[in-house]
């Protein structure tokens, strides 16, 4: 005889959701990256979160640059470009210039798991801040002064590198600036490039030149690729002097009048004309010939 069977439906367990997502978990061992529910959950864009979580995943040394993230992702520049200031504001990404022992300057990009941790003691040390030479005087400097030298130089620079606000801009020169992206649709700048690029523009317009010339002179002959973002190319252009405008020629002499011939009384006839010498009139020498003639 079989067993008995029951139509009632089996009772769900109890630590089990009844709506939302129900994670399934696989322990991993390899080729995965530890990301913070902060940066995960982090409001906003979607793009933002998903570079910061492909740069995660990568190994030291791998290359994060625009043009490297844009042939990973289908999004554009534009977009890349925003997640990287986004992520760079919220303290995930830094941007440091610094100069190699041959001399030449470049870009280190370090990226945190958490925004302004210390770097993990089991893991690689962090390499430090690279401090910049300080020229040689003749003047002694005592060492109670040197640090003090150094705290004050530190807000001189960033003040000096402190964008002008897009209001106190030349609103001639912001019409330009703004104006490229009809002739060429990668010129796209945002507020703070346009505000720093304005100055440039207005010296332009105050040697003389028209907007469709400077239009011209910033589009034309533009590579196929940007390698870097257009106001960097904008920015090498606008650094040539531009040519003021020759002014127009004045004419030292004034121009010569025609003489006015002296009106005169004809002997014959005493009727007004224009003679320079005294004598008769045109009709009064025509008489004096028919006559001579008869």
């Amino acid at each position: 005889m079989a067993d008995p069977q029951s139509n009632a439906r089996l009772r769900a367990d109890a630590g089990a959701p009844t709506s939302g997502v129900i994670h399934v978990r696989t322990r991993l061992t390899a080729d995965f990256a530890v990301i913070s529910n902060a940066l995960a959950q982090r409001r906003g864009s979607a793009v933002t979160i998903g570079v910061a979580a492909y740069i995660s995943s990568l190994p030291d040394g791998s290359s994060v640059t625009i043009t490297a993230l844009c042939q990973h992702f289908d999004e554009g520049e534009i977009l890349i470009s925003r997640a990287l200031r986004e992520l760079e504001a919220a303290g995930y990404l830094e941007r440091r210039r610094e100069r190699t022992p041959t001399g030449q300057v470049r870009t280190r990009t370090y990226f945190y798991d958490v925004p302004g941790g210390d770097p993990d003691p089991d893991g690689p040390p962090e390499p430090p801040k690279p401090r910049r030479p300080r020229k040689q005087s003749n003047i002694a400097v005592t060492p109670a002064l040197a640090p003090a030298e150094e705290k004050v130089a530190g807000p001189v620079q960033a003040e000096a590198e402190t964008p002008i606000p897009l209001a106190d801009a030349d609103p001639r020169a912001v019409a330009v600036l703004a104006a490229l992206r009809r002739v060429d649709p990668r010129l796209i700048l945002s507020a703070q490039e346009t505000a720093r690029l304005a100055p440039a523009v207005t010296r332009w317009l105050a040697a003389g030149l028209l907007p469709t010339h400077i239009t011209d002179h910033l589009t034309a002959r533009l590579p196929d690729h940007f390698l870097t973002r257009p106001a960097g190319i904008l920015s090498y252009r606008l650094k040539e002097t531009p040519l003021s405008l020759p002014s127009p020629a004045t004419s030292v002499e004034p121009s010569a009048r025609p003489a006015v011939v002296p009106m005169r009384n004809c002997d014959g006839c005493d009727r007004g004309f224009r003679s320079a010498e005294p004598g008769r009139c045109g009709d009064c020498r025509a008489r004096d010939q028919l006559r001579a003639a008869g």
